[in-house]
């Protein structure tokens, strides 16, 4: 298993060496990096919906714990745990209700979509492949943000990681979610901000924060353009009445979360 997600991180932070820079400084101050969850984007096509990226963590012991609906951004998302390994990262997938938007937004979607084979999605390494439907049009890429960010971000990058997150839990000197976002933005990173700095509260039993996307340049059809690719989160968690910690997401604080791939004129 630590052999897939050592992958997965290569393949992110190849695309997003901020999340490197900033992995490195919390090493530098001598802190241990637990990764408590990774983040996957899709369509809720049959051929690679939710269900099809999960194989990949079911075969290695994952279950299914928790599911969420985002109203607004027109999402499913489903969560994993490895019940048999103390500190499994959580894997959250998401996937976007494609008959909630207008016909020609799912035409282009379709398009896209069926642009290649069914082995392609068949692929039990689906999770690292990326975009699949070849070089993208800037055209194709701002139509599709007037209905949803989401779904011009997954058109551009696709099948890959969205996000890690650092565990503030694991974390001694800077233990909680005020210190991490201090630190961060003391080494000039960006936060993303979209209903506050902090989502969630510990009364929720879950606050969440993380760094605005980084901002890459991608060949397109049309030329070379600057676009958003995947950003690094930060999660402390807090223990129930009965002092277990909270395991689960909130719909909420995931739903701003959302906002940090958005484009940024």
């Amino acid at each position: 298993m630590q052999q897939l997600f050592n992958a997965l991180w290569k393949e992110y932070t190849l695309q997003n060496p901020t999340a490197q820079v900033i992995h490195d400084l919390f090493i530098q101050e001598n802190e241990l990096v637990v990764n408590d969850h990774v983040a996957f984007r899709t369509f809720d096509d049959v051929k690679m919906n939710i269900k099809v990226l999960a194989k990949k963590f079911l075969e290695l012991g994952y279950e299914y714990r928790g599911e969420y609906k985002f109203e607004d951004k027109h999402l499913n998302a489903v969560h994993l745990e490895h019940p048999g390994i103390t500190d499994a990262p959580r894997v959250f997938i998401s996937e976007l209700i494609l008959s909630e938007f207008s016909t020609g937004f799912q035409e282009i979607i379709r398009k896209h979509l069926n642009s290649v084979s069914d082995d392609v999605y068949a692929d039990k390494d689906l999770i690292h492949k990326g975009n699949v439907w070849g070089k993208p049009s800037y055209k194709t890429f701002q139509l599709l943000r007037k209905e949803s960010e989401y779904a011009a971000w997954l058109y551009l990058h696709g099948f890959r990681v969205n996000h890690f997150t650092v565990s503030i839990n694991a974390l001694q000197k800077y233990d909680t979610i005020e210190k991490v976002n201090q630190f961060i933005k003391d080494s000039r990173h960006e936060m993303n901000t979209s209903g506050g700095e902090i989502k969630g509260t510990p009364e929720k039993l879950l606050q969440q924060s993380s760094t605005l996307s980084e901002i890459i340049q991608m060949e397109f059809t049309e030329g070379v353009f600057e676009v958003p690719a995947c950003f690094y989160e930060f999660a402390i968690r807090y223990p129930d009445k009965t002092g277990k910690l909270f395991s689960g997401f909130i719909a909420a604080n995931a739903n701003k979360i959302f906002d940090s791939t958005n484009f940024r004129e």
